[in-house]
């Protein structure tokens, strides 16, 4: 099956893989629309969305800044093996402009966090919120370093919204998180190929 997935993968272009991104965080805003109108009165989850306390959301930087860098350095430390998806991300980020990662970042973070916070965390609780947002993360099933990783990461962003009862924080945390290494994929790669006398992506 891994291998299978691999292939899959290997076959698509990067446009291609960018438009099922995008189709992918499409379908989970459709899903939320429904899901809110059928579970909620007059989308009433969206009214934990507070912009106005920036000593709040400042909180979601710094969450979202620490898991960046423990993430970083656990690249640094640990085998290849371990944070290998098949090259997903790095074919998503390797070659965008830096407005273009942040696009990015702001629409899978606001997709998901509507969803599994807003959504399913508020009807369901934290657990299975963090499993299921773990799951629909289909390229991670097939490590289990990377699987790991991304059900302690959600369970954190699922601890953050209980503490601070805020979506607009868990959004901007998400959107750090995707953001810083969206740019260290980016960077890392055109080093690489700076140092490999090799063309410099714009």
């Amino acid at each position: 099956m891994k291998n299978k997935y691999h292939e899959l993968i290997k076959g698509l272009t990067d446009k291609e893989l960018l438009f099922h991104l995008y189709m992918t965080q499409i379908i989970l805003l459709v899903i939320t629309f429904i899901l809110g109108i059928l579970l909620f009165d007059h989308f009433s989850f969206l009214q934990s969305i507070d912009f106005s306390n920036l000593r709040i959301l400042l909180i979601g930087v710094l969450a979202g800044g620490v898991v960046v860098f423990i993430d970083i350095l656990l690249m640094k430390l640990l085998p290849l093996s371990f944070y290998d998806d098949g090259g997903l991300n790095e074919r998503i980020f390797k070659n965008k402009s830096v407005i273009h990662i942040a696009w990015i970042a702001a629409f899978v973070a606001l997709s998901e966090e509507l969803l599994f916070r807003g959504v399913i965390q508020t009807k369901v609780g934290l657990i299975l919120a963090s499993l299921i947002f773990a799951i629909i993360h289909y390229r991670y099933l097939f490590n289990w370093f990377l699987f790991s990783n991304i059900v302690i990461i959600s369970f954190f962003i699922g601890f953050i919204y209980n503490w601070s009862d805020n979506l607009a924080v868990t959004i901007i945390m998400h959107f750090t998180i995707d953001f810083l290494l969206g740019l260290y994929i980016r960077f890392r790669h055109s080093i690489d190929d700076d140092e490999q006398g090799g063309p410099l992506h714009e």
